[in-house]
């Protein structure tokens, strides 16, 4: 049977275990939190020591799995066997008779990580048929930030679109990497419920030495020396400073700005410029958000950025 990670995660809190599981696949990050509700989620501790059984494709061969999988529990109605790196097993064919008529006392853990295997084979047509089937794919870049704001609800964020993009732009598609920084950010701000552009800063961000966060007061500021600066460097480095990114980020500071002159003022939402000058900045930006999607532009993303950042120049002094 196919399924997902929730599917997974569902059946373990209701304590409804299927004999078999395999999970493959180039993403770890799934992997090792079906591992670890494999370590945890069973067997209580007291019958870990006697129950779970951890064994390695490269230091065992087919039978020792079977063997194992095969003797009864001590002193619990169920043990645990998890075969890491079974990709690394030879004759990974052998354990299809065990498969068709598991143990019911056993729990078994295939764990075929870092790729997926062979859709020809007679054992990927016995593993969809009898075990829970899980592949954990790689999530694509431009998914990154669906994959975040989705993620952070699970741990009780609210993240907008831009935030996400800015995450996914700073920390790539490690998903261990952005689930650790997020924890570390709701550690630091426990009652936050909405990510915000300046906890990314301030937890995430604030060690590099071009920040794309500081461009938006930058423009808005007099410091030109290092305005000019990090705009050289963020054409030189485009990459550094994709364009929707920018945009966002220039947009998230100029609305906010903005709402300060019909709300209630405060740290964040103080207006430093004209009201008239930030709806020209909006205004512009709106503009350059076509552009980088191609729509009446041919430029270089280089080329976007200066040409962007010197408009928005122009408009504040």
């Amino acid at each position: 049977m196919t399924a997902d990670f929730q599917k997974i995660l569902n059946d373990f809190n209701q304590k409804d275990f299927a004999p078999v599981y395999f999970v493959d696949g180039e993403e770890s990050y799934y992997i090792d939190l079906v591992t670890h509700l494999f370590k945890t989620a069973i067997l209580a501790p007291h019958d870990a020591d006697f129950n779970l059984i951890e064994l390695y494709g490269r230091e065992v061969n087919w039978a020792d799995v079977v063997n194992a999988c095969r003797r009864f529990p001590m002193f619990s109605e169920k043990q645990v066997v998890i075969l890491h790196d079974a990709a690394q097993l030879k004759e990974l064919d052998n354990l299809i008779s065990y498969l068709e008529n598991p143990m019911p006392s056993t729990i078994l853990l295939i764990e075929h990580r870092f790729k997926k295997i062979d859709g020809r084979s007679k054992m990927n047509k016995v593993v969809k048929a009898r075990s829970v089937y899980f592949t954990s794919e790689k999530v694509k870049d431009i998914e990154m930030p669906k994959w975040i704001r989705e993620f952070g609800k699970t741990k009780n964020w609210t993240i907008g679109q831009a935030e996400a993009e800015t995450i996914a732009s700073f920390l790539g598609n490690d998903l261990q990497k952005i689930a650790n920084e997020l924890d570390k950010i709701r550690l630091n701000a426990p009652d936050e419920k909405l990510l915000s552009a300046e906890l990314i800063k301030k937890y995430i961000g604030a060690s590099r030495d071009y920040n794309i966060f500081d461009l938006p007061n930058l423009v808005m500021s007099k410091d030109k020396e290092k305005l000019y600066r990090m705009t050289s460097y963020f054409i030189n480095n485009p990459k550094s400073a994709p364009m929707p990114l920018l945009i966002g980020t220039f947009y998230g500071t100029f609305h906010r700005q903005y709402l300060g002159y019909f709300q209630p003022v405060n740290v964040y939402n103080k207006p430093k410029v004209p009201l008239y000058q930030l709806e020209e900045a909006i205004l512009l930006l709106a503009a350059y958000s076509r552009k980088a999607v191609g729509i009446n532009a041919t430029i270089s993303d280089a080329s976007l950025i200066k040409e962007l950042i010197g408009k928005l120049e122009l408009i504040f002094n």
